[in-house]
C-alpha cells in the first residue's frame, strides 16, 4: 500500500575515477596501484573534498587486472577486484591476481570476466561473472550529458586550486632540511601534517620530525593507536622542545616529562615543574657535587690531573647520578676541569 525511500547517503557525491592502462610496471605492478591510490587520497584531503579515510570507506578501489604474454601483444581478459579498503589490501590483490591468472593461462586455461572479491588473507574468490561488454555498459547513456570543459575554464581552476601534495612535500623538505629518506619516513607515519603543526607553533622541523618519529611513534605503538589519536599536540611538543632550547631540560628530561604529558598531567611546562625534572642550573649545587664525586674518586681525579681528560666521564656519570639526571653535563665538565685545575 505503500513504498519507503531509503534517503542515506543521498546528498554525498560519488566520484568514479578510471583510469587507462598501466602498462609496463612488471613487478612493481602492486607497489605502483598502490602508490596511485595513495596520491589520489593526498590530493582529495588537500582540496578538502574528503577525510579520505579509506577504512571509512571514504575511498574505495577497484582492482583490475590483465596479464598478456609480451609488450607487443594485446591485453588478455581482465578481472575486477571490488570495493579493496587498504593500501595493502590493493598490493595484495594485484600481486595475488597476477599470479593466479598466470596459473590458470599456464595450465592451458581461459581467465574468465568476472568481478571478484578481496579476503583478508589477500586472495581473491569468484564474484559475478561478465561476459558481454553490455554487463560493463559500454555503451553512451542517454541521460548523462557530456561534459566538455574549455580550456580556460580548466585553467582557471587549476590557478584556483590550493598547494598540491607532491609540490608541499618538496617545499616542506626543503625548509625542513630533510633527507628524501626522512621525508619518505614522515609522509609514511602519517606524520606530515603534525610536524608541519608542530613547526608553526614554533619549533625546528627536525626537531618536530625527531619527536613524533621517535618517541611519540614508540608511544603510538605501544598503545595501538595513530598518531594523531596520541594525547599530545603539536604546540606541546614545540613547548617540550623549546625547554630543551632554552636548557631547562635535557632530552633525557624531556622524555620524562613527554611521558607525564601523555599521562594527561598537564603541558610540558606544568610537568616540568611538577616533577621536579628541571636541570639544575646552580653553579652551587653543581660544584658541591663535583666536590662530592671527586671526593668519592680520588683515583680518578688523580688521572685528570696526570692528563688524562677523558677520565672525568666517570665523574661527571657521577654527578648526573647524584643530581638524577638534572644537571646540565657540559657544565659539569666544566667545573670539574676547574677544580682538578685541568
Amino acid at each position: 500500500s505503500h513504498s519507503l525511500v531509503d534517503y542515506n547517503r543521498a546528498g554525498v557525491p560519488l566520484v568514479e575515477i578510471v583510469t587507462r592502462p598501466i602498462e609496463g610496471a612488471g613487478e612493481r605492478a602492486p607497489e605502483v596501484a598502490a602508490t596511485y591510490v595513495r596520491t589520489l587520497r593526498d590530493i582529495f584531503r588537500a582540496l578538502g573534498v574528503s577525510e579520505a579515510r579509506m577504512e571509512r570507506g571514504n575511498v574505495r578501489a577497484d582492482v583490475n587486472v590483465s596479464l598478456r604474454e609480451s609488450p607487443d601483444a594485446p591485453l588478455g581478459t581482465r578481472t575486477e577486484t571490488k570495493n579493496v579498503n587498504t593500501f595493502r589490501g590493493i598490493e595484495q590483490v594485484v600481486r595475488y591476481e597476477i599470479r593466479r591468472q598466470a596459473a590458470v593461462l599456464a595450465s592451458g586455461g581461459t581467465v574468465l570476466q568476472e568481478t571478484r572479491h578481496g579476503q583478508a588473507d589477500g586472495t581473491t574468490r569468484p564474484g559475478r561473472v561478465k561476459s558481454d561488454a553490455d554487463d560493463y555498459r559500454y555503451f553512451p547513456e542517454p541521460d548523462l550529458v557530456p561534459v566538455a570543459p574549455s580550456r580556460q575554464w580548466v585553467e582557471e581552476i587549476r590557478a584556483a586550486l590550493p598547494e598540491m601534495p607532491a609540490a608541499r612535500r618538496r617545499r616542506l623538505k626543503a625548509e625542513w632540511s630533510l633527507s628524501d629518506s626522512e621525508m619518505r619516513d614522515v609522509v609514511n607515519a602519517g606524520a606530515l601534517e603534525l610536524v608541519e603543526a608542530t613547526t608553526a607553533a614554533g619549533t625546528s622541523g627536525q626537531a618536530a620530525r625527531k619527536w613524533w618519529m621517535g618517541e611519540l611513534s614508540r608511544a603510538a605503538k605501544e598503545r595501538g593507536v595513530a598518531l594523531e589519536d596520541l594525547p599530545v599536540t603539536p604546540a606541546q611538543v614545540a613547548q617540550l622542545q623549546s625547554l630543551v632550547d632554552s636548557g631547562r631540560l635535557t632530552d633525557k628530561l624531556a622524555r620524562q616529562v613527554l611521558e607525564g604529558v601523555l599521562a594527561g598531567e598537564g603541558d610540558p611546562e606544568a610537568v616540568s615543574a611538577a616533577r621536579g625534572l628541571e636541570v639544575v642550573s646552580d653553579d652551587g649545587a653543581l660544584l658541591a657535587a663535583v666536590d662530592q664525586a671527586l671526593a668519592d674518586n680520588p683515583d680518578v681525579a688523580e688521572k685528570i690531573r696526570g692528563g688524562k681528560v677523558q677520565a672525568a666521564g666517570a665523574i661527571v656519570g657521577a654527578v648526573m647520578r647524584a643530581t638524577r639526571g638534572q644537571a646540565d653535563a657540559r657544565r659539569v665538565r666544566e667545573l670539574i676541569m676547574e677544580r682538578v685545575g685541568a
